[in-house]
């Protein structure tokens, strides 16, 4: 699988630490930045390139996901969560992570390098890129509807 990362100066550890892990399993892992530390980066845009590529991969048939990083992870789902297309999750233990992928066909998943283990920070990341969307039909509404709104900017029913 594709797999599209970024993250600010809170998460620069942890994702130099995943690239190589994942890569490890066998996964193309794509780095979106930054590429050195610096404490006054901006996330958003690292985060926005992160998810236009998952979006641009998933609509031209590739498997992609993305893993955004920061201190918290809020602000790197927000930024994502601005990408059409993008269902970004913060996730922060094993069952938000399978249960945003199950449910939700969340395709980024937002974690905190400052909330966890490095451990603990890859068993979500693993748990998150291993579970599939269940595809049943009540979650498969729901998600159209959100990309309803998406589109259209109307409430559905």
């Amino acid at each position: 699988m594709r797999v599209h990362i970024a993250t600010d100066h809170a998460g620069l550890d942890l994702s130099h630490h995943l690239i190589e892990h994942l890569t490890g399993q066998g996964h193309e892992v794509i780095d979106h930045g930054p590429t050195a530390y610096d404490a006054e980066d901006d996330y958003p845009s690292f985060c926005i390139n992160a998810a236009l590529a998952v979006v641009a991969d998933q609509s031209a048939g590739v498997e992609a996901l993305g893993i955004v990083l920061g201190g918290s992870g809020n602000g790197e789902q927000i930024a994502a969560n601005k990408v059409k297309g993008i269902r970004a999750a913060l996730a922060w233990n094993l069952d938000t992570a399978k249960l945003a992928r199950e449910h939700n066909d969340a395709n980024v998943v937002a974690v905190g390098g400052r909330m966890h283990s490095v451990e603990d920070a890859t068993a979500i990341i693993e748990a998150f890129l291993a579970e599939p969307f269940s595809n049943a039909e009540r979650h498969a509404r729901r998600i159209g509807k959100i990309a309803s709104y998406e589109t259209t900017g109307e409430v559905p029913a």
